[in-house]
């Protein structure tokens, strides 16, 4: 298995944060900077300026095989009295619940309830539903076994026990919801991802669909990111490939996003207090690491595990990638293709209909991974000139050759979005996956509706490159032209 990060890696790191530019004189930081231009500097401020810090916080893990056995110690040495465990009827008859329900078990004295009714593609209503369970029980704990919407229901059923008299709209994230800051301590939460796609294990991000708006959002906060992430590699042994794919393409496009979301110094507002600042502050030197190195091995080995489930290698290296990608995102935030996806699936229930094949669900579903590519060429097209250099990074990762390679470098930095279009395209291909909008049901009419649904998606959209005010004139103008241009390719 290659290591997490190489030497080089950590180097370019060190390197990037000395380097990093200094708000107030746009080059290398001042160490012996007068005392009162620090204090300037570090002075909650009243108006709008732009950020100058970012925060790295990620959940503790725990990598190798089986050691999801080890989940009952975990929660007996953290004193827990008693313990919710939320799961999904699938998993709550495979290995990784087995699993973890035995090694629960085997301690003394460790009750725990189990809520196995979490639905893929959690809505309001799902997490409603779990949230009224989990209140009624004194859970010390919570313990999350299953893919991105078990994780992030339990975030939720957490949350909402600390804060029993609030409403669901409380904290969604603004401007769908009031978007208050999380200021009480929650449980501890234990995370045990069975997919590698949402990174979940590592973040304070939960998703839900919102049926009566048709786009999906969420709440972000780093008060919601679990205490441990178990990150076993028996647990993807038994998932479907469709499955496989369409979390893999999650974690390519986490990466993507994070490495080209814009730098954590062009964000607006400073906060004038550090709780209110976000989980996804824009790209930053601690989560371009994570990010693309989530990117390369993502393209590496998402084709191995489509073609061949078993390649318990690529398997590996693709749970790892999850949680790097998670760990990236967690920290820069996600952009446009994200938040174009909440709509192209919210909608998708009301009107294409459409059922992704290999997902064993009774309702029309465009997995998140697939909602996500479906722009994907499109998306990177228009982001590639803010920042050339970064988009042709991405172009050499996808072609697996170096940025010294004629091929790459060569390239006029005009023409970096064509030929990322070209490369993102390829590989969607190779994957099976549906050739645009079109496949899946959309037509150009359904464009304005997919427009409307984005435009709410503040938390992500004001990371995205190059876009301009969303909710004007030319941010729309965008949106469209990228959606139009996400019907086929």
């Amino acid at each position: 298995m290659a290591p997490p990060a190489s030497r080089s890696a950590i180097l370019r790191l060190m390197d990037a944060s000395r380097h990093t530019a200094c708000p107030c004189h746009g080059g290398a930081h001042h160490l012996h900077a007068p005392l009162n231009h620090l204090r300037r500097l570090a002075t909650p401020v009243n108006v709008v300026e732009k950020e100058y810090a970012f925060e790295v916080a990620a959940s503790n893990l725990r990598f190798g095989d089986g050691v999801t056995r080890e989940v009952g110690m975990d929660l007996k040495n953290m004193k827990a009295t008693k313990v919710g465990v939320f799961t999904d009827p699938n998993v709550a008859k495979l290995l990784p619940m087995k699993m973890a329900v035995d090694s629960l078990s085997a301690q003394s004295d460790l009750p725990f309830e189990v809520y196995d009714r979490v639905v893929t593609e959690p809505t309001e209503d799902s997490w409603r539903d779990a949230i009224a369970w989990a209140r009624q029980h004194d859970f010390s704990h919570f313990l999350a076994v299953g893919g991105g919407s078990v994780i992030d229901t339990a975030k939720a059923a957490n949350l909402f026990t600390v804060y029993g008299e609030s409403d669901l709209y409380d904290f969604i994230n603004a401007p769908v919801g009031k978007g208050l800051p999380i200021a009480k301590a929650l449980r501890p939460l234990i995370a045990v991802p069975t997919t590698a796609g949402t990174g979940s294990e590592t973040t304070g991000t939960a998703i839900l669909d919102l049926p009566s708006k048709s786009f999906k959002t969420g709440i972000a906060s780093r008060s919601m990111k679990p205490v441990l992430g178990i990150v076993d590699t028996f647990n993807t042994e038994s998932c479907p490939t469709a499955v496989h794919i369409s979390a893999g393409l999650d974690v390519l496009f986490h990466s993507l996003e994070s490495f080209t979301a814009i730098p954590y110094t062009e964000r607006t507002p400073r906060p004038s207090n550090p709780i209110l600042r976000p989980a996804y502050q824009g790209s930053n030197p601690v989560a371009d690491i994570f990010s693309s190195w989530a990117l390369e091995q993502t393209v590496k080995f998402l084709p191995r595990v489509a073609k061949n489930p078993d390649d318990t290698e690529a398997r590996r290296q693709l749970l790892l990638a999850a949680s790097f990608a998670g760990i990236g995102f967690g920290n820069a935030g996600v952009h446009l293709c994200h938040g174009m996806s909440y709509p192209i699936s919210g909608l998708n229930k009301k009107g294409p209909k459409y059922k992704h094949a290999g997902y064993a669900v009774d309702h029309p579903i465009i997995p998140h991974g697939v909602s996500v590519a479906l722009t994907g060429p499109a998306v990177f097209q228009f982001t590639a000139p803010s920042s050339p250099d970064r988009h042709r990074h991405a172009l050499a990762v996808f072609r697996q050759t170096s940025l010294t390679d004629p091929s790459i470098n060569s390239i006029p930095d005009n023409a970096i979005g064509a030929h990322l279009y070209e490369a993102i395209a390829s590989f969607l291909d190779s994957l099976g996956v549906p050739r645009g909008l079109k496949a899946v049901g959309y037509t150009k009419a359904d464009v304005p509706m997919l427009v409307e649904g984005t435009i709410p998606q503040r938390r992500v959209l004001d990371l995205a490159p190059g876009i301009g005010d969303v909710v004007g004139e030319d941010g729309t103008e965008n949106l469209t032209r990228m959606l139009e241009a996400s019907l086929e390719y």
